[in-house]
């Protein structure tokens, strides 16, 4: 029996400069010409933005989904880092404390999405999908709760891709992350600090953001 290949994610969580014209610039930039570009490579599904509700660093997450993890490894996905524009340049240049994380969508429970996501990161020594599974299979079925879902890195294609390889460079962890979402932002949260606890990570270390918006390809 053929099994459908999980679905491929890359993760962008980062900061910009926080002067007001320069982070209202970076959100333009971000809405008005990033996620289209990255959206019109083939394999790629959507993306969606989000902003932390929490105080806590990194206050940007850009999630984009794609068929499947090979469209990372794509000539086209390569091909749109080879021509920037000016504007381009200069956000990425004012990004800062930025984690990127190319992966697949391991798990994924529930029936849709939800305005309010909470973040939890998994070191590799606690990413176990098969425990996960059904924690998430029950945490789904909590009211206000529409999504949960575990994203595990890939190393490989977790650095950037505008950097020379250096063989004495350390590649980015084989981490994960947990990911719920729900329409009750108490409710995503409660879930995501619950299911760091299973996993041996401090409650604290959960982060919650809320939806700015989606685009489609």
């Amino acid at each position: 029996m053929s099994m459908t290949p999980p679905r491929g994610q890359l993760c962008i969580w980062t900061d910009t400069d926080p002067t007001p014209a320069l982070e209202a610039d970076f959100n333009a930039w971000y809405d008005r010409e990033h996620m289209q570009e990255r959206v019109a490579i083939p394999g790629f599904r959507y993306a969606r933005r989000f902003k932390s509700n929490d105080g806590g660093p990194r206050r940007y997450l850009a999630l984009y989904v794609t068929d499947t993890l090979e469209v990372f490894r794509s000539a086209a996905y390569r091909q749109a880092f080879t021509v920037q524009t000016q504007w381009s340049l200069d956000n990425f240049a004012r990004m800062v404390d930025t984690q990127r994380r190319v992966g697949e969508l391991t798990l994924e429970t529930g029936d849709g999405e939800g305005a309010h996501l909470a973040l939890v990161v998994l070191p590799p020594e606690r990413v176990d999908a098969a425990s996960l599974r059904p924690q998430l299979e029950t945490g789904v079925t909590i009211p206000g709760i529409h999504g949960a879902r575990l994203f595990c890195t890939t190393p490989a294609l977790s650095v950037p891709l505008n950097t020379s390889p250096d063989p004495a460079t350390a590649l980015p962890a084989a981490d994960a992350l947990i990911l719920v979402e729900g329409s009750n932002a108490a409710a995503t949260r409660a879930l995501a600090e619950e299911l760091a606890a299973e996993a041996g990570v401090s409650r604290s270390d959960v982060r919650t953001f809320d939806l700015l918006w989606r685009i489609a390809a």
